[in-house]
């Protein structure tokens, strides 16, 4: 009965979540940078990060933030210094000696704990995701669908996305992916550093439409 709302969730899922952002940088990042394992838990945190955004869609809160300019800045503002915070940190890296090119090798002593923190604090404070799911919840699925039929939808956005970084993990951990980026050094820590201070000023400057 709902398959056809499914499937266009789905789709329009597939587009938003292949699209370049933070959460794909920050995936890419510990990935190079840590190895597989690191890549992988930061990946299941973006994924979970998802759960945050459903929640407060199916509770309504979403369109309160979405019709409060306040709310909304105050979110905006916290995931821009967010971004500047990691990727000042990331711009700031020094020259180190050759790094393990093994794909599950980590690095500088990252926890999994770390890791998924990372990816789940980076999807959850995106107000660019607030507002997508707040346009999926109310605009692509019907208000009358039940609340169970809308939880399974999120419980498939999670599930999706999570799959998705892990996916985009297992390639940038491969040996010669990670070996052709340490060539680059710290270059690579400051280049990535660079993308997620530019996300964080234009995630800073950008307005509630």
């Amino acid at each position: 009965m709902y398959w056809t709302e499914f499937l266009t969730v789905a789709l329009i899922h597939l587009l938003a979540v292949a699209s370049p952002g933070p959460d794909f940088a920050i995936v890419v990042r510990e990935s190079v940078a840590y190895g597989r394992r690191a890549g992988i838990f930061t990946a299941l945190g973006v994924g979970a990060g998802i759960f945050v955004h459903v929640a407060y869609s199916l509770l309504g809160i979403g369109l309160i933030v979405s019709q409060s300019i306040v709310l909304f800045n105050a979110l905006k503002w916290l995931a821009a210094a967010y971004l500047l915070y990691i990727g000042i940190r990331a711009l700031r890296a020094k020259a180190a000696g050759p790094a393990s090119t093994d794909p599950g090798a980590g690095a500088g002593g990252r926890t999994a704990g770390a890791a998924f923190v990372t990816g789940f604090v980076t999807n959850g404070l995106n107000p660019k995701a607030t507002l997508f799911f707040l346009s999926l919840f109310t605009v692509v699925i019907d208000p009358h669908t039940p609340l169970a039929v809308q939880a399974g939808y999120g419980l498939y956005l999670a599930a999706a996305t999570a799959l998705w970084f892990c996916l985009v993990s297992l390639l940038f951990s491969q040996a010669r992916v990670r070996a052709g980026f340490a060539r680059l050094g710290h270059w690579f820590d400051r280049l990535t550093g660079a993308v997620l201070v530019g996300l964080g000023v234009k995630l800073a400057f950008s307005e509630m439409r």
